[in-house]
């Protein structure tokens, strides 16, 4: 079993940023959390964090073309405005899996506007940093070769 976890803008500064929205955990904790997951589980797990729209976009194609069985993301606030990330999230035949920290429909009104919704298989949404253990398990539950 091979995923990725791909997270985008902001995401290093956890912790950091809007603790009382995000939690006091930084990027660390939410990385030693995925992989320790995942290592119990052996479950092979590239986690990636980019501010950066391309670098984005290449994780997204990589993750094509290494075949893994799912990807898991979270854009951030490309969610809002990237076309781009859609267009490349619509490439994958694998489950793709969104992920979002905070309740993004119950905040400020441009996070409302999610472009990715209808190219992924599965939105957790509001859950914080569990979100990510939950969408690996939907992944696992989920996932036909």
């Amino acid at each position: 079993m091979k995923i990725k976890v791909i997270n985008g803008p902001n995401l290093n500064m956890l912790g950091n940023r809007k603790v009382n929205v995000y939690g006091e955990n930084s990027y660390s904790d939410l990385e030693k959390l995925i992989y320790s997951f995942c290592s119990e589980g052996n479950i092979e797990c590239e986690v990636i964090q980019s501010n950066y729209e391309g670098k984005i976009i290449d994780a997204i194609h990589s993750a094509y073309y290494d075949d893994v069985d799912f990807l898991i993301i979270n854009p951030g606030a490309f969610t809002h405005y990237s076309y781009a990330i859609r267009d490349a999230l619509e490439i994958l035949k694998c489950i793709i899996i969104e992920v979002h920290i905070s309740d993004i429909y119950n905040r400020e009104d441009f996070r409302k506007v999610n472009l990715m919704s209808d190219v992924v298989s599965h939105s957790i949404i509001g859950k914080g940093l569990k979100g990510y253990l939950e969408a690996i398990n939907y992944g696992l539950e989920n996932y036909k070769r």
